[in-house]
């Protein structure tokens, strides 16, 4: 029986090439969401199982997102794990040599070369778990996200609760009048709605604006 879950988990890692190579089977899950929706929570979950099943693995996030912590990925529980902050994705490529795993968090605010690291990284038989925001606080979508979310061969579409009506959140509604698109904040300054009460959010501010 254990010979059996042995060589079914070799295969699912595991794939052959025309030589006869046994080649690692790589692949890219992308955790999208708004904020508050348990995206982070979801990337160090994943990562600590592949950590527990004695996997090496790495994970990286904006050196511009200090939040929480200028060094580690944490969430907004509270749960954290060791990353390299960097600034731009083709770091990712210079450090990610050797490992089975890739976690990157806050996708969005890398450059839009991700897409191309991501591929690569799951052509060379690297699983890539890949967490970031969907939509900007306009309800627009976000940086590279698209396209990531595109060439995934996974995506998980996790949601927070609108705090106005109790329904599953749709966008991350930004609570003070700053108009560029990246402001890092967490419950001051941003609030996860529904499509509808955002839509009268949306209206609300609208109609103060021409009061």
């Amino acid at each position: 029986m254990s010979i059996n879950i042995i060589c079914t988990f070799a295969s699912m890692k595991y794939v052959t090439n025309n030589n006869g190579e046994m080649m690692r089977r790589g692949r890219i899950e992308v955790i999208c969401g708004s904020m508050f929706s348990g995206k982070t929570e979801e990337l160090i979950r994943r990562m600590k199982r592949a950590m527990f099943a004695k996997q090496k693995v790495e994970i990286f996030k904006p050196a511009l997102d200090t939040r929480y912590s200028n060094e580690d990925v944490v969430s907004h529980e509270g749960n954290s794990i060791p990353s390299t902050p960097i600034d731009s994705s083709a770091s990712i490529l210079l450090m990610a040599q050797d490992y089975d795993v890739i976690g990157i968090d806050e996708a969005q605010f890398f450059d839009e070369h991700i897409v191309e690291v991501c591929n690569q990284l799951a052509y060379q038989g690297v699983r890539v778990i890949v967490a970031g925001l969907d939509l900007d606080f306009k309800g627009e979508p976000f940086g590279p996200m698209p396209r990531l979310l595109a060439i995934a061969d996974e995506v998980s579409k996790v949601h927070a609760i609108c705090v106005r009506c109790g329904a599953l959140a749709y966008v991350s509604h930004r609570l003070v009048n700053v108009e560029k698109q990246v402001l890092l904040g967490e419950k001051m300054e941003y609030e996860p709605l529904c499509r509808d009460c955002y839509r009268r959010a949306q209206e609300e501010a609208h109609n103060k604006e021409n009061t």
